[in-house]
């Protein structure tokens, strides 16, 4: 029996039993080379490739756990941020000896690795974390993963963890019960993951710079006729994005 998992409304992802049925697309066969890699390593936090269903669906393990925007309320204390940054460094350091084939097509780009690259996960965010209590079980929607070099992953998650959005996004999006201390839980993400100030440079500009990347390649999803990013770009989200990067880059004093 088709259990309809919530959060995917244009592309709807099943559960039955214990596998995962969801849509392909493009870039599903480097996205598959890339988890068949994890599973070789014995990464336990990656669904399993177990193949496609006669409507041409992949089907992945079940990843356990609560997510989408449970993932919000997971992250406020400092023990499950923490989480979330060492869940993160632990991807990390198992890809760091991947090498993707060379004809790879991602969903932003084509072909294997450049210096100081690995596949970033592209989407860390909370919501695509699932957790038991604080506790982090795995990490799904795979979809978007890209060469780039880490700290893409590392900039997007602080920006949706810090977070780098104004005090009304803070409450009425986060869920925080007042406008958290950005600072602080920047520098409490960064020392969970392993890295600091200094050696992820101009951490303001890096997020700002990383929101307009978002709106890249939302566009470039919309412009391939992609949902829900046609929808988005017509209802004026670049517009959000690039907002969103001028009040981080206009509210350094927050975070420094």
């Amino acid at each position: 029996m088709e259990e309809v998992l919530p959060g995917n409304d244009t592309h709807p992802v099943v559960r039955i039993g214990d596998t995962v049925h969801r849509p392909t697309s493009w870039w599903t066969p480097a996205v598959h080379e890339l988890l068949k890699y994890l599973e070789s390593i014995g990464f336990r936090y990656s669904p399993r490739v177990l193949g496609f269903d006669d409507q041409g669906r992949e089907i992945l393990t079940f990843m356990g756990g609560e997510s989408g925007k449970d993932g919000w309320y997971k992250i406020h204390s400092d023990s499950g941020l923490r989480n979330y940054a060492r869940l993160l460094r632990g991807y990390h350091l198992g890809i760091a000896d991947y090498k993707p084939s060379s004809d790879s097509i991602w969903a932003y780009a084509e072909g294997g690795l450049k210096p100081g690259e690995i596949v970033c996960h592209g989407d860390f965010g909370p919501w695509n974390i699932t957790w038991d209590s604080e506790t982090p079980l795995g990490i799904i929607d795979w979809d978007l993963v890209f060469p780039a070099k880490p700290s893409y992953d590392v900039l997007y998650a602080l920006e949706w963890s810090a977070p780098f959005h104004d005090d009304k996004m803070a409450v009425e999006w986060h869920h925080f019960e007042s406008v958290p201390d950005r600072k602080r839980r920047t520098d409490v993400f960064l020392e969970a993951y392993g890295t600091d100030r200094k050696q992820l440079g101009d951490i303001v500009a890096g997020v700002a710079e990383t929101q307009r990347i978002v709106g890249d390649h939302e566009k470039l999803l919309a412009a391939r006729g992609m949902q829900p990013q046609v929808d988005w770009v017509a209802s004026g989200d670049l517009e959000v994005i690039e907002k969103r990067a001028q009040w981080t880059e206009a509210h350094r004093h927050l975070f420094e």
